[in-house]
């Protein structure tokens, strides 16, 4: 079984430690590692390191084989230009489709934290041998609700259940991106939807033959390119075609249009949090809602339901008296917001575009 972590992201919303520069998936958000070096070790010593694909954008090339020098070069996708989801997942099947196209494959995402690792190990190796057998589907994996997010798009299953050794898979009925406060209750109190973790396993030679399918433009593109990979010429011609193709992202081109027949649904809880802001970091780190989630020089009284983050060590950050704040001090900026208003963080950063601090971004 193979493993293709995406980690193109940019992360505007844990600004201004995630930069154009160094997005989130390479900071040392949890402890003294990335959330990219977190993806990989947590698929080990399961998966082996030759197993393991990384897909990002060559301008991030140093920082990734810095980070992960035990990963082969070879396993390492880099797009030469930012095209969204849909080219870069194109792009990687593509490749995997002519080095083994009915081998299951996991696909996963750099900027998420999971806490119960050998649960989610188990659910990918059980989902792996059902596409063993069945190489022309599609095992969704959805997670169960903690709240009625808004922020997440779901998954609709059926309540008829496919029952396998160690795996209940559900049939796949749509998804709903993103609903409003009393929809995603309405979500909740059914049983019949998970949050959209973005994760799944098929095969790439199903997957590849889908972007055929439904989004042929991307496809042909795609396919100028991998004829060539293994070849001298392969860096060149990917450079010059892989920008043709308009962006568009992968739920757009592929599992908005996908057969509800071709795929089947997995649901668990496997403690994931996408720490895609820095409040949902807060919810991924603290024990309990109101603690206060620390690091760095931090010195706190009165503080309750906060994150300070602190990242120069010779400087001190106090606080005083607050509740539901957000503090993070970087070298050259300091970000003081309330909780609920970090929402707001992307279109400030966006508005500095083009000013004296367009180069903080």
């Amino acid at each position: 079984m193979k493993a293709v972590i995406f980690a193109g992201g940019t992360g505007t919303r844990l600004w201004p430690l995630s930069r154009k520069k160094s997005p989130k998936q390479f900071e040392e958000l949890v402890g003294n590692k990335s959330t990219l070096q977190l993806a990989v070790n947590r698929l080990m010593p399961e998966f082996k390191l030759g197993d393991i694909y990384i897909s990002t954008n060559i301008f991030y090339k140093n920082v990734v084989e810095k980070q992960l020098p035990l990963v082969p070069k070879a396993n390492f996708i880099f797009e030469p230009e930012r095209k969204d989801v849909g080219p870069a997942i194109a792009l990687a099947m593509g490749i995997l489709a002519r080095k083994v196209p009915r081998e299951p494959i996991a696909i996963l995402w750099s900027d998420h934290l999971v806490k119960r690792i050998a649960l989610f190990k188990k659910i990918l190796f059980k989902a792996g041998k059902f596409i063993s057998k069945n190489p022309n589907k599609i095992v969704f994996i959805g997670h169960r609700p903690r709240y009625p997010s808004v922020n997440l798009g779901y998954i609709h299953f059926s309540r008829q259940k496919i029952s396998l050794p160690g795996l209940s898979l559900y049939n796949f009925e749509g998804f709903k991106y993103k609903p409003d406060e009393k929809m995603a209750m309405k979500f909740i109190k059914s049983g019949n939807y998970a949050w959209n973790l973005g994760y799944f396993v098929t095969t790439a030679d199903f997957l590849y033959r889908s972007f055929k399918q439904l989004a042929p433009i991307v496809y042909r593109n795609t396919e100028t390119i991998v004829t060539h990979y293994g070849r001298k010429d392969f860096e060149s011609v990917l450079k010059k075609n892989y920008g043709r193709v308009e962006s568009i992202h992968f739920d757009n081109a592929i599992l908005e249009n996908l057969d509800k027949k071709d795929a089947v649904v997995v649901v668990e809880d496997i403690g994931w949090s996408d720490i895609g802001a820095w409040e949902a970091l807060k919810e991924a780190l603290e024990n309990h809602p109101y603690e206060n989630v620390i690091r760095g020089k931090v010195l706190l009284e009165h503080v309750r339901d906060s994150l300070i983050y602190n990242y120069e060590d010779n400087k001190l950050v106090v606080g005083l008296d607050l509740d539901e704040s957000i503090v993070v001090n970087t070298n050259d900026v300091i970000l003081i917001t309330k909780k609920t208003s970090i929402n707001k963080l992307q279109k400030l950063v966006k508005n500095l575009e083009g000013t004296e601090h367009e180069k903080l971004i």
